[in-house]
Order: structure tokens, then sequence, then C-alpha cells
């Protein structure tokens, strides 16, 4: 078994660090952040000891890809691609100025500075996860009432909106609209709202084409300027739950494009989700980065190198 511990698990750029996340390492640049997307993967809220190849690059151009998409629906933060390293030049004076790494090519970008909405806005269009859970017991989701009747993985009549706490540690809570509307203002939480459904419709429609149903994803959104705008990554198979089209049947649970390889390795091993994390086997690692890989190719349409 390989050691992969190696592979970009953490970054040490001489800039003041905003936040270190479980995936994203966040820089400030003084007017604008460099959000840059490591190859590290967390389970049962614990970042393990090893990386998947290649897994930051493919999340971050794959945000990068959705926010460029749904611009039309809802602003959101991006500034630029790390295309090219020497673009930090523009944003950095010169004194400030140092021998960028190459890594941060592909898997980094600049975004805009945004005052944070304490939330995360979980739309839901199947009924699956926790969400299936609670149908069961209660004929609910997440406390909004759904006809009875439904089955596993079905789709739901319409989408439903399910905000949560955003917890930097351990979980996030489930949170009513009530809730939202007492954090966040009456007129805020109806355009959170609105936006994200209006931003996931428009995704799942275009994912269907691409042979993908969306069963439910996540947004963050902030403050810019006084506009709502969509922050942190979107659409991809580690804030959404991707399935197979041609694969996908009612009734029961459905094979998803995300890290669920691993969550099924990490239990079959026993171990008891406390940290550290075990080293994961190589086929387990190549399995995952592989679901990665085709979850970018077939939404974006281009090959991955």
């Amino acid at each position: 078994m390989t050691d992969n511990s190696d592979i970009l698990l953490k970054t040490n750029l001489p800039l003041p660090v905003f936040i270190r996340g479980k995936v994203r390492d966040t820089y400030d640049l003084g007017n604008y952040l460099l959000i840059v997307t490591t190859d590290r993967i967390s389970a049962f809220d614990v970042i393990l000891p090893c990386g998947i190849p290649d897994k930051g690059k493919i999340l971050n151009q794959m945000s990068v890809f959705w926010l460029n998409k749904t611009s039309h629906i809802i602003p959101n933060h991006l500034v630029s691609s790390v295309d090219d390293v020497t673009i930090l030049d523009d944003y950095l004076p010169v004194e400030k100025r140092f021998r960028y790494p190459e890594y941060l090519k592909g898997r980094s970008v600049i975004v805009k500075k945004c005052q944070r909405i304490e939330a995360e806005c979980v739309v839901r269009g199947y009924l699956a996860g926790s969400g299936w859970s609670e149908y069961q017991q209660k004929g609910s989701i997440c406390g909004v009432g759904i006809i009875p009747g439904l089955l596993e993985s079905q789709q739901l009549p319409e989408p439903v909106f399910t905000p949560t706490t955003k917890a930097d540690q351990g979980h996030d809570m489930p949170m009513d609209f009530k809730m939202l509307v007492e954090i966040v203002g009456e007129e805020t939480a109806l355009l959170l709202r609105q936006k994200s459904i209006e931003t996931y419709e428009y995704a799942s429609k275009y994912a269907s084409g691409r042979g993908f149903i969306i069963a439910d994803t996540k947004f963050e959104f902030g403050i810019n300027d006084g506009r709502l705008t969509i922050i942190d990554e979107i659409l991809t198979p580690d804030s959404s739950r991707f399935w197979d089209k041609v694969k996908y049947k009612v009734g029961q649970p459905q094979d998803s494009f995300d890290k669920q390889p691993i969550r099924d390795w990490l239990t079959e091993s026993g171990w008891d989700k406390t940290p550290p994390g075990p080293i994961l086997p190589d086929s387990v690692i190549e399995t995952a980065s592989s679901r990665y890989r085709q979850a970018y190719e077939r939404i974006t349409g281009q090959s991955f190198s």
C-alpha cells in the first residue's frame, strides 16, 4: 500500500491565512482572497491523512464552470481563475510578491471579499440521505411536509429548500425558514430561497442533458456591495449528489459520483470515526479519483488532463 500523505494536503504560502477549511486554504490578498483547493479528503468530519490525486483541480475547475454558467441567475464572487500563476502580480504589491508555486495553477481562484451569510442553502430535488430517513419517520424533510407515498430516491413534486447552520467544525444543523428569517431578515431569506431553487433547477436541467441527475446540492452566499452573491464552490461532487440517469432506479439507494467509495471502505474497515483517520488503499483512492474525473468531464464536456 502506498502512503499518499505527500499529495497536496497543505499549502504554506507567505500570505496571511484568511481561513483553512476541510479542503480549501484561503489567503488574504488585501482587497481580494486567494482560494486554493487542495487534494485533501474528509469523511465523517475527519480530514484523512491521504489525498485524492487531482481532486482539488477537478473541484476548482468544475466550480468555475458552474459559476460562469449561472452568473445570469445570481452574481458570484469569482474574479479570475489562476491559469497562470503570474496573475498574482496583479493583486499583490511588489514588496509582497514571491515565487509562486506551480501547483496553484488550475486549483486556485481569486475572488471578491464578501460578508458571508451564516447559513448553508440546501436544495433537495429527490428523496435521499437524511431527507429519506426523516421522511420515513415523519413524512417531512427538515420539517417541511411532503406528500405521502413516495419511495426512496423518488423525485419530489418540487424542489425543497432546507437551509442549515454553517459549521466550520462538525455537522451543520437543520434550521427552518423562520430561523433563517431571524438570522438574515425576511427579504434576504426569501431571496436566498428563490435564487437557490432557480440555480438548482437551471443546473439540473443542464446536467440532465449530460446524463446526470442532481439529487440535491448546497450553496453559500455572501453580501458584496449590498448585493446577494454566491460564494465558495458550487455544484461539484463534494457539494452535490450526482446520479447517473442510466442507472437511476426509484425505490433504492443510488450510486453517487462522490466520495461514497471512501465512506464505504472506512465503514467496513471498523474505524471508529475519530481522528486520526486511516490511510486509504490505492484501489479506493483510484476509484474515487476516477469518479471525480468522470463527473467533471461529463458535466463540462471537456477532457481533464
